[in-house]
C-alpha cells in the first residue's frame, strides 16, 4: 500500500476516532456500543489503529486535558472550547504525546483538516496554534 493511501485511510481511523469520542460526550452511558458502531467499517490495521487512538485517548484523558489548559488563554477552560474542536485536541495531543511513529507534521496536518471539515476557519486557526505549542514544547 502507498503512502498516501495509506495516509488517507489513517485520516478515515481519525475521523471515526472523532466521531466517536464526540458522540461518547454527550453519551457516556453508551461508551461501548458508540466505539462498536464507529469501528465497525474498519478492517485490520486500521481497526487496530482506531481502537489504539480511543482507548489511549481514554486512557491518558488526564495529562491530555491538563496539556490542551496548559496552552488555552487566560480565563478559557476546556469546557468552553467547542465538543468536536476538544475531540479534535485530544486525539491530535494523544498522538503527539505517546505516539512515536507518526511524524507530529502529519499529526498536525490530520488535526488541521478535520477541524476545516467538522468545525470552522477560526477552529482550524485555534487547533493549529494550540498544537503548534504542544509539539514545539514536546521537542
Amino acid at each position: 500500500m502507498s503512502e498516501v493511501k495509506a495516509e488517507m485511510s489513517r485520516r478515515y481511523v481519525r475521523e471515526c476516532v472523532l466521531q466517536a469520542l464526540y458522540q461518547m460526550e454527550f453519551h457516556p452511558d453508551q461508551e461501548d456500543s458508540v466505539i462498536k458502531e464507529r469501528g465497525e467499517n474498519l478492517e485490520g490495521e486500521y481497526k487496530d489503529f482506531y481502537h489504539y487512538l480511543i482507548r489511549g485517548v481514554k486512557e491518558h484523558l488526564s495529562t491530555i486535558d491538563a496539556t490542551i489548559e496548559r496552552y488555552l488563554k487566560k480565563g478559557w477552560s476546556l469546557e468552553r472550547i467547542a465538543a468536536v474542536d476538544r475531540a479534535i485536541l485530544r486525539i491530535a495531543v494523544f498522538e503527539l504525546l505517546f505516539e512515536e511513529e507518526t511524524p507530529k507534521g502529519v499529526i498536525l496536518n490530520e488535526a488541521v483538516e478535520l477541524a476545516k471539515v467538522y468545525s470552522g476557519e477560526e477552529s482550524r486557526r485555534f487547533v493549529n496554534g494550540i498544537l503548534g505549542n504542544v509539539a514545539s514544547d514536546d521537542e
